[in-house]
Protein backbone atom coordinates (compact mmCIF):
# COMPACT_ATOMS: atom_id res chain seq x y z
CA UNK A 1 0.00 0.00 0.00
CA UNK A 2 1.02 2.95 -0.85
CA UNK A 3 2.01 5.41 2.18
CA UNK A 4 1.13 8.68 0.97
CA UNK A 5 -1.52 10.27 2.81
CA UNK A 6 -3.15 12.00 -0.58
CA UNK A 7 -3.83 8.36 -1.26
CA UNK A 8 -5.12 6.70 1.92
CA UNK A 9 -8.30 9.00 2.50
CA UNK A 10 -10.74 7.30 0.76
CA UNK A 11 -13.62 6.34 3.90
CA UNK A 12 -13.53 2.99 4.91
CA UNK A 13 -17.16 2.37 3.78
CA UNK A 14 -15.79 2.93 0.64
CA UNK A 15 -12.91 0.45 0.90
CA UNK A 16 -15.22 -1.70 2.09
CA UNK A 17 -17.50 -2.17 -0.50
CA UNK A 18 -15.15 -1.74 -3.11
CA UNK A 19 -13.96 -5.12 -1.85
CA UNK A 20 -17.42 -6.58 -1.54
CA UNK A 21 -18.60 -5.79 -4.60
CA UNK A 22 -15.06 -7.46 -5.84
CA UNK A 23 -15.47 -10.12 -4.08
CA UNK A 24 -11.94 -11.80 -5.20
CA UNK A 25 -8.44 -11.36 -4.13
CA UNK A 26 -4.88 -13.07 -3.23
CA UNK A 27 -5.05 -14.67 0.99
CA UNK A 28 -1.43 -14.71 2.00
CA UNK A 29 -0.26 -16.15 5.28
CA UNK A 30 3.27 -16.38 6.39
CA UNK A 31 4.00 -20.26 6.06
CA UNK A 32 6.88 -22.45 7.50
CA UNK A 33 9.17 -22.36 4.54
CA UNK A 34 7.54 -18.51 3.91
CA UNK A 35 4.68 -16.53 2.50
CA UNK A 36 1.83 -18.44 0.74
CA UNK A 37 -0.54 -16.81 -1.43
CA UNK A 38 -4.36 -17.98 -2.70
CA UNK A 39 -5.90 -16.47 -5.13
CA UNK A 40 -9.96 -16.57 -3.57
CA UNK A 41 -13.92 -15.46 -4.22
CA UNK A 42 -15.06 -14.25 -1.12
CA UNK A 43 -18.33 -12.74 0.52
CA UNK A 44 -18.31 -10.56 2.45
CA UNK A 45 -20.95 -10.61 5.84
CA UNK A 46 -23.50 -8.37 6.53
CA UNK A 47 -22.08 -6.46 9.51
CA UNK A 48 -18.78 -6.61 7.94
CA UNK A 49 -16.76 -8.56 10.63
CA UNK A 50 -16.05 -11.27 8.46
CA UNK A 51 -15.76 -12.85 4.99
CA UNK A 52 -16.40 -16.52 4.30
CA UNK A 53 -14.15 -18.62 1.39
CA UNK A 54 -13.17 -21.72 0.42
CA UNK A 55 -9.60 -23.63 -0.37
CA UNK A 56 -8.70 -27.15 -2.38
CA UNK A 57 -8.52 -29.36 0.31
CA UNK A 58 -4.57 -29.65 -0.69
CA UNK A 59 -4.22 -25.46 -0.45
CA UNK A 60 -1.11 -25.07 1.71
CA UNK A 61 -2.59 -21.73 2.77
CA UNK A 62 -5.51 -23.84 4.34
CA UNK A 63 -3.35 -26.07 6.17
CA UNK A 64 -1.27 -23.55 7.54
CA UNK A 65 -4.36 -22.53 9.50
CA UNK A 66 -5.99 -26.30 10.50
CA UNK A 67 -4.30 -26.15 14.24
CA UNK A 68 -4.98 -22.95 15.36
CA UNK A 69 -6.18 -19.98 13.57
CA UNK A 70 -3.30 -17.28 11.84
CA UNK A 71 -2.94 -13.84 10.95
CA UNK A 72 -3.80 -13.14 7.19
CA UNK A 73 -4.15 -10.77 4.86
CA UNK A 74 -7.05 -10.47 1.61
CA UNK A 75 -5.59 -8.08 -0.91
CA UNK A 76 -8.05 -6.90 -3.58
CA UNK A 77 -6.92 -5.26 -6.65
CA UNK A 78 -8.85 -3.02 -9.06
CA UNK A 79 -7.97 -0.65 -12.40
CA UNK A 80 -4.46 -0.21 -12.90
CA UNK A 81 -2.82 1.77 -15.78
CA UNK A 82 0.57 3.39 -16.11
CA UNK A 83 0.82 6.93 -16.80
CA UNK A 84 3.25 8.70 -18.77
CA UNK A 85 5.00 11.79 -17.26
CA UNK A 86 4.31 13.19 -20.85
CA UNK A 87 0.69 13.62 -20.17
CA UNK A 88 1.01 16.04 -17.35
CA UNK A 89 2.28 18.86 -20.07
CA UNK A 90 4.65 19.99 -17.11
CA UNK A 91 8.33 19.73 -16.39
CA UNK A 92 10.19 17.33 -14.10
CA UNK A 93 8.07 14.92 -14.22
CA UNK A 94 8.29 10.48 -14.06
CA UNK A 95 6.53 7.63 -14.97
CA UNK A 96 3.75 6.41 -12.29
CA UNK A 97 1.14 3.86 -11.90
CA UNK A 98 -2.11 4.45 -10.81
CA UNK A 99 -4.55 2.06 -8.97
CA UNK A 100 -6.86 1.14 -6.43
CA UNK A 101 -6.22 -1.65 -3.87
CA UNK A 102 -7.82 -2.36 -0.15
CA UNK A 103 -6.32 -4.87 1.65
CA UNK A 104 -8.65 -6.27 4.84
CA UNK A 105 -6.47 -7.51 7.58
CA UNK A 106 -7.41 -10.26 9.88
CA UNK A 107 -7.01 -13.79 11.12
CA UNK A 108 -7.94 -17.11 8.81
CA UNK A 109 -10.27 -19.58 10.79
CA UNK A 110 -11.04 -23.20 9.85
CA UNK A 111 -14.23 -23.89 9.49
CA UNK A 112 -16.28 -27.23 10.26
CA UNK A 113 -17.14 -29.27 6.72
CA UNK A 114 -20.68 -28.63 6.99
CA UNK A 115 -20.44 -24.74 6.78
CA UNK A 116 -19.07 -25.56 3.62
CA UNK A 117 -22.28 -26.11 1.50
CA UNK A 118 -24.31 -22.82 2.49
CA UNK A 119 -21.13 -20.73 1.64
CA UNK A 120 -20.90 -22.61 -1.76
CA UNK A 121 -24.84 -21.45 -1.91
CA UNK A 122 -24.44 -18.14 -0.67
CA UNK A 123 -21.58 -17.39 -2.68
CA UNK A 124 -22.94 -18.48 -5.93
CA UNK A 125 -26.56 -17.11 -5.17
CA UNK A 126 -24.16 -13.55 -4.74
CA UNK A 127 -22.78 -13.59 -8.39
CA UNK A 128 -25.83 -15.07 -10.31
CA UNK A 129 -27.72 -12.19 -8.55
CA UNK A 130 -25.33 -9.86 -10.56
CA UNK A 131 -26.31 -11.66 -13.83
CA UNK A 132 -30.38 -10.49 -13.85
CA UNK A 133 -32.08 -11.38 -16.02
CA UNK A 134 -30.32 -14.98 -16.23
CA UNK A 135 -31.47 -17.46 -14.26
CA UNK A 136 -29.65 -17.92 -11.17
CA UNK A 137 -28.06 -21.30 -10.57
CA UNK A 138 -28.59 -23.20 -7.71
CA UNK A 139 -27.24 -26.47 -6.47
CA UNK A 140 -30.57 -28.44 -7.22
CA UNK A 141 -29.49 -28.24 -11.06
CA UNK A 142 -26.78 -30.58 -10.13
CA UNK A 143 -26.91 -34.65 -11.10
CA UNK A 144 -28.05 -36.55 -7.52
CA UNK A 145 -24.03 -37.22 -5.49
CA UNK A 146 -22.30 -35.03 -7.97
CA UNK A 147 -22.42 -32.24 -5.59
CA UNK A 148 -21.23 -34.05 -2.53
CA UNK A 149 -18.36 -35.42 -4.46
CA UNK A 150 -17.17 -32.29 -5.94
CA UNK A 151 -17.39 -30.59 -2.73
CA UNK A 152 -14.83 -33.32 -1.12
CA UNK A 153 -12.56 -31.66 -2.83
CA UNK A 154 -12.44 -27.60 -1.28
CA UNK A 155 -13.14 -26.43 2.48
CA UNK A 156 -14.49 -23.54 4.20
CA UNK A 157 -12.62 -21.15 6.21
CA UNK A 158 -13.90 -17.79 7.99
CA UNK A 159 -11.55 -14.51 7.52
CA UNK A 160 -12.24 -12.17 10.50
CA UNK A 161 -12.08 -9.08 9.90
CA UNK A 162 -9.84 -6.58 11.96
CA UNK A 163 -8.72 -3.78 9.63
CA UNK A 164 -9.35 -2.36 6.27
CA UNK A 165 -6.85 0.13 4.57
CA UNK A 166 -7.59 1.29 1.17
CA UNK A 167 -5.27 3.34 -1.46
CA UNK A 168 -6.59 5.17 -4.35
CA UNK A 169 -3.79 6.35 -5.99
CA UNK A 170 -5.22 8.73 -8.58
CA UNK A 171 -2.52 11.79 -9.06
CA UNK A 172 -4.39 13.24 -5.64
CA UNK A 173 -1.07 14.82 -5.86
CA UNK A 174 -0.76 16.56 -8.64
CA UNK A 175 -2.52 19.75 -9.43
CA UNK A 176 -6.30 19.75 -11.36
CA UNK A 177 -4.86 21.05 -14.30
CA UNK A 178 -1.94 18.88 -14.61
CA UNK A 179 -4.19 15.82 -13.46
CA UNK A 180 -6.96 16.74 -15.99
CA UNK A 181 -4.31 16.67 -18.66
CA UNK A 182 -2.77 13.42 -17.59
CA UNK A 183 -6.50 11.44 -17.21
CA UNK A 184 -7.77 12.74 -20.88
CA UNK A 185 -4.91 11.15 -22.27
CA UNK A 186 -5.72 8.37 -20.83
CA UNK A 187 -9.18 8.14 -21.67
CA UNK A 188 -7.74 7.56 -24.93
CA UNK A 189 -6.12 4.59 -24.75
CA UNK A 190 -7.53 1.07 -25.95
CA UNK A 191 -7.40 -0.15 -22.47
CA UNK A 192 -10.37 -0.65 -20.48
CA UNK A 193 -7.97 -0.58 -17.10
CA UNK A 194 -6.61 2.67 -18.15
CA UNK A 195 -10.13 4.22 -19.56
CA UNK A 196 -11.64 3.37 -15.88
CA UNK A 197 -8.59 4.85 -13.96
CA UNK A 198 -9.32 8.13 -16.06
CA UNK A 199 -12.70 8.37 -15.22
CA UNK A 200 -11.66 7.77 -11.31
CA UNK A 201 -9.07 10.94 -11.62
CA UNK A 202 -11.71 13.37 -13.06
CA UNK A 203 -14.26 12.94 -10.25
CA UNK A 204 -11.62 14.05 -7.86
CA UNK A 205 -12.71 17.67 -9.94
Amino acid sequence: MHPNPAFRSTPTDENLAFARQRGFGILSVNGAEGPLAAHVPFLISADATCADLHLARSNPVGRACMAAPIPALIAVSGADAYISPDWYGAEDQVPTWNYIAVHLRGTLHALPEDALQPHVEALSAEHETRLLPKTPWRTDKMSEGTLPRMMRMILPYRFQITAIEGTWKLGQNKNPEVRARAAEALSHQPDANAQAIATLMRQLG
